[in-house]
C-alpha cells in the first residue's frame, strides 16, 4: 500500500481501505495501514483481472424480478463498466452506471446548497490541509520528476501556483465543504439525487470552492482523451445551487481563479501520486494528465459568464 500524499494526513478521519479478491478481502486504516479482518463475498477490481460476485438461485422462483443491493465505487470514469450482468445465457445482460448529464448536474447543484446550509449548524472545524498553503510542499516533493510525465508541467504549476495565488480571494462565505465530489461519491436511483458518500476530504473553506472542485470534476466531457467543457452542465449546476443559496457578486467574480486552483490541487495530488505510487498498488493510479488539460481551460477565461449562461 503506498503512503498517502496527505499533509498532516493524521488530522483525517481513517476510512476503511479494502484489497484483495474474490470472497473476502483485508481490512485496514489509512494512516497507518493494518489489517483488522476480511469481508466476505466482496471483490476489488483490477484492470488486468476479471474478479467478479455470483450466485446462482436455488431454484427458479421468479425469474423475472429480483432484488440486488450493493455498494459500488468506481475509480476509472473513463471507460464503461458492467455493474450487473443478469440472464439465463452465459452472455447475460448489462447494466452501467449513470452517465451525468445537465438535469443531473442540477440537482447535484441544488443538494451541495442544501448541503452547505444545514452544515452550518454544526459546530465542528477542519481545516483544508490540501489548500493553498500546502500546494508549495506538494510542488517541492515532485521536483523535476514531472519532466516524465510532460517537458512543461514543471514550469506550468509553478507560474500557475504563483498567479493563483496572487489573485486568491479573501473573506467569501466559509463553511463546511464535502471537497471531492466527483460521480463516483454522487449516488441516483432511477435518474434521481439519493445522497453524496466519502466525506474523507470534507473541510472548513470557501463555499464557493466546492463549486469549483465541481465544475472541474463534473462539467467536462471526454472525447477521444480530450477534455471538453460542458457550459451546460456548468450552468445547470449552477442555477441548481442558486435556488437554495444565492451567491454574491464576490464569490461570482472569484470563480474563475478558483477553478483554476481547483484545477491545479488536483493536479498536483495527482502528478504526486503518479510518480511516487507503486505500480503493484491495488488503488487505481489516475493519470494528472487530464488535470493539464482541465487547468488551460480555465486559464482561457476569465469571469463569471465563462461557466453560466
Amino acid at each position: 500500500m503506498a503512503a498517502p500524499t496527505i499533509p498532516n494526513g493524521e488530522e483525517h478521519f481513517f476510512p476503511i481501505i479494502y484489497e484483495g479478491t474474490g470472497t473476502g478481502r483485508r481490512v485496514g486504516k489509512f494512516v497507518p495501514f493494518t489489517n483488522n479482518g476480511t469481508i466476505a463475498n466482496s471483490v476489488i477490481y483490477n484492470r488486468a483481472d476479471t474478479p467478479k460476485l455470483a450466485r446462482t438461485p436455488g431454484s427458479n422462483g421468479n425469474r423475472k424480478t429480483f432484488t440486488i443491493s450493493v455498494w459500488y465505487k468506481p475509480t476509472d470514469l473513463g471507460t464503461d463498466r458492467t455493474i450487473i450482468s443478469a440472464d439465463t445465457s452465459a452472455s447475460g445482460t448489462n447494466y452501467a452506471m449513470l452517465k451525468l448529464n445537465t438535469n443531473n448536474c442540477y440537482e447535484i447543484g441544488k443538494n451541495i446548497a442544501k448541503l452547505h446550509k444545514a452544515s452550518k449548524k454544526i459546530k465542528l472545524y477542519r481545516k483544508n490541509s490540501l489548500s493553498l498553503k500546502e500546494w508549495p510542499k506538494l510542488l517541492n516533493r515532485i521536483g523535476n520528476k514531472s519532466k516524465t510525465i510532460n517537458s512543461s508541467l514543471d514550469g506550468l504549476m509553478k507560474n500557475s501556483f504563483l498567479q493563483i495565488k496572487n489573485k486568491w480571494p479573501k473573506n467569501l462565505p466559509y463553511g463546511i465543504i464535502h471537497a471531492d465530489l466527483f460521480i463516483d461519491n454522487i449516488f441516483f436511483k432511477k435518474n434521481k439525487f439519493h445522497g453524496y458518500i466519502d466525506f474523507y476530504f470534507a473541510c472548513n473553506d470557501f463555499l464557493m470552492y466546492e463549486i469549483a472542485i465541481c465544475i472541474n470534476a463534473l462539467c467536462f466531457d471526454k472525447k477521444n482523451n480530450k477534455f471538453i467543457f460542458n457550459k451546460k452542465k456548468s450552468s445547470n449546476l449552477i442555477r441548481g445551487y442558486s435556488k437554495i443559496r444565492r451567491f454574491s457578486d464576490k464569490e461570482k467574480k472569484s470563480l474563475n481563479i478558483l477553478c483554476k486552483g481547483a484545477a491545479l490541487r488536483y493536479l498536483l495530488t495527482r502528478t504526486y501520486d503518479y510518480l511516487n505510487t507503486p505500480k503493484s498498488a491495488v488503488i487505481k493510479i489516475k493519470n494528472p494528465r487530464e488535470y493539464i488539460q482541465k487547468l488551460k481551460v480555465h486559464n482561457q477565461f476569465n469571469n463569471f459568464k465563462n461557466y453560466y449562461n
